[in-house]
């Protein structure tokens, strides 16, 4: 009785097979050979396997003491203009470039990166495409794409959309770490533009243009002069190498990427205990993009100080003394460096950053 229970419902000429569940071996097969290619590009003199071992090999080299400095990171909800746009070659980069930068204010350079590709029905073409933007930014950093995941996941996420995480190991001799450590009241704060939003900020963003302000992707913004897709999508940059030229200058006493939580959350993250940032909000002027946003949504400026860069992707401390000379490098590499503040003694009962 209980074999007739197991057996019964099917007839014994049907087939159910994996495809029929949902996932496509054949197209999975497809995108790895695509990224497989892609990846090779970027293998550096260190890496050991070829895509698609178990597990990747890397071997390091060059370092006398040697500090491993390790981030992950997502691209979050801008990989929803990229589904509404149907581009798909972008948000690779400013995954690549985000993580890049969160090992790079700590010291490390980039050694090796993963990524995980997450899919409901997976299309080898849009694997492709986000990979090619992972490919591009480790190229441009000197950092090998030696492995990652590719999960088809039917009834886990909705039709034509996917998640993205990346996963980076980079290096530091113990001697180089940024830890803020050296960091002294009156040192300057040097601001480095953003290209816009970076991955910060997109849930509210599309709430405001698309929900409240009825825009699509295609529409113009004049004050930014371009449509609101090609505003949104604007690659998240890297500062690998305007951190690697300040410490190799002996310039650079800490640094703090300026994501999620804006420029009052991340800046303490490289100050010692009894320090602030004291900026001058005067010092920049604040892109158009973010000041649509704050216009359509009459945010509160304590929100918009905390959800958006406002322009400024990456915030330096140097010597006052030598704030002169880092300007000098910073410029020699295409930088448009400004003097956002300083480093003071924080006042008791006085936030750590305070906005002047």
């Amino acid at each position: 009785m209980l074999m007739g229970l197991l057996y019964w419902d099917l007839p014994r000429d049907k087939q159910v097979r994996y495809r029929d569940a949902g996932v496509n071996i054949d197209e999975a097969g497809r995108a790895v050979s695509s990224i497989r290619k892609l990846a090779r590009q970027t293998f550096t003199p260190g890496v050991l396997t070829d895509i698609g071992t178990f597990g990747a090999c890397y071997q390091l080299a060059g370092f006398r003491k040697p500090i491993l400095v390790s981030s992950a990171d997502g691209v979050g909800t801008k990989l929803k203009i990229a589904f509404l746009t149907g581009r798909h070659d972008t948000v690779g980069e400013d995954l690549v470039n985000h993580c890049v930068n969160d090992i790079a204010v700590q010291g490390a350079a980039p050694l090796f990166f993963l990524d995980y590709f997450a899919v409901g029905k997976l299309d080898a073409r849009v694997a492709a495409a986000v990979a090619s933007g992972i490919a591009r930014g480790c190229r441009q950093n000197g950092c090998a794409l030696i492995g990652g995941e590719t999960a088809e996941m039917p009834g886990l996420y909705a039709e034509s959309e996917y998640d993205l995480a990346g996963f980076i190991v980079g290096a530091a001799e113990r001697s180089e770490l940024l830890t803020g450590a050296r960091i002294r009241a009156g040192d300057v704060l040097l601001a480095l533009p953003s290209t816009g939003l970076h991955t910060n900020g997109y849930s509210l963003a599309r709430k405001l243009l698309f929900d409240t302000a009825g825009y699509g992707p295609k529409t113009l913004l004049p004050e930014v002069g371009a449509t609101v897709g090609d505003a949104l999508l604007a690659v998240h940059r890297s500062y690998l190498k305007p951190i690697r030229a300040l410490m190799a200058a002996a310039l650079l006493r800490g640094a703090a990427h300026i994501t999620g939580g804006g420029i009052t959350d991340n800046t303490p993250r490289m100050l010692p205990a009894g320090l602030a940032a004291a900026i001058d909000t005067t010092r920049w002027r604040i892109p158009p993009l973010f000041e649509v946003l704050r216009r359509i949504g009459n945010i509160p400026l304590d929100d918009y100080r905390r959800t958006f860069n406002l322009g400024v992707g990456m915030i330096l401390a140097v010597p006052a003394r030598r704030a002169a000379r880092a300007e000098t490098v910073l410029a020699k590499l295409g930088e448009s460096p400004f003097r956002a503040g300083e480093v003071v003694a924080q006042k008791r009962g006085y936030p750590r950053v305070e906005y002047r």
